[in-house]
């Protein structure tokens, strides 16, 4: 297996450079110590210094001080190869969550497109169960426990709660872990702060919940049109959420 390699940058010029380097460090024992203990992967995460210099083949992180609509977390570049965009502004210490998210997703599902069949979920009220039949849930990597809250630490740098392949399991097992820092205790739950995206096989539609208030939300998306199912329904759900504001 070959060894996928990361550069985090910081585009801004206004970050200090020693902690954009311990960024970059946390990461990278993210990635070698915490990721391959329950995903087949291989990466490494550094510090690049120069952003017009990002040597050939490292997937970039790219630290940025702002963003258009839509523009954040995983994409692919021109030459169809994936990058992210993550949005950071001095003082304020949350980034590294936000990187740690962009840099495991990216690594999970490169390209945006990586689904997983499993039960169903609904909403009931103000909870999640389960439902019946199946659908394909979009592998998003850390969606489901994106909220600072659930972050932990790597010498002292927060970094994102993530999912295990557990988490699409069909029924729950006590000391099963659904997610690295434990957040997640039940298969194909969404924590508060999170979402979670899934196509329903009969209909060909894909859906979203989303848990950004008091309670569970489900927005139906629509038919699928593009290349990467993960930017598609990143934009549709924005796109259904300006409609009600």
């Amino acid at each position: 297996m070959s060894v996928i390699q990361l550069g985090v940058i910081d585009t801004t010029g206004s970050l200090d450079a020693n902690i954009v380097a311990a960024v970059a460090a946390a990461l990278n024992i993210q990635v070698m110590r915490d990721l391959p203990q329950f995903w087949p992967i291989q990466a490494t995460v550094r510090h690049i210094t120069n952003p017009a210099s990002v040597p050939a083949g490292v997937w970039p992180v790219r630290i940025v001080a702002s963003l258009p609509a839509g523009a954040g977390g995983v994409h692919l570049d021109q030459n169809n190869q994936p990058c992210a965009f993550v949005l950071a502004t001095p003082n304020v210490d949350e980034w590294s969550v936000a990187a740690s998210h962009e840099t495991i997703e990216m690594l999970i599902d490169p390209w945006g497109n990586r689904l997983q069949t499993a039960r169903a979920i609904r909403v009931a009220g103000r909870s999640i169960t389960d439902a019946r039949g199946e659908c394909g849930y979009l592998v998003e990597g850390c969606d489901p426990c994106e909220a600072n809250r659930y972050a932990y630490s790597i010498h002292g740098i927060a970094v994102s709660d993530f999912i295990t392949p557990h988490y699409y399991d069909a029924m729950y097992t006590p000391g099963i872990r659904y997610s690295f820092a434990d957040h997640i205790i039940r298969p194909r739950r969404v924590l508060p702060g999170g979402y979670i995206a899934f196509v329903d096989f009969a209909t060909a539609e894909w859906q979203r919940i989303d848990f950004l208030g008091a309670k569970p939300r489900l927005s139906v998306l629509g038919h699928f049109r593009g290349k990467s199912i993960r930017t598609w329904t990143d934009r549709r759900a924005e796109q259904l959420a300006a409609r009600v504001r």
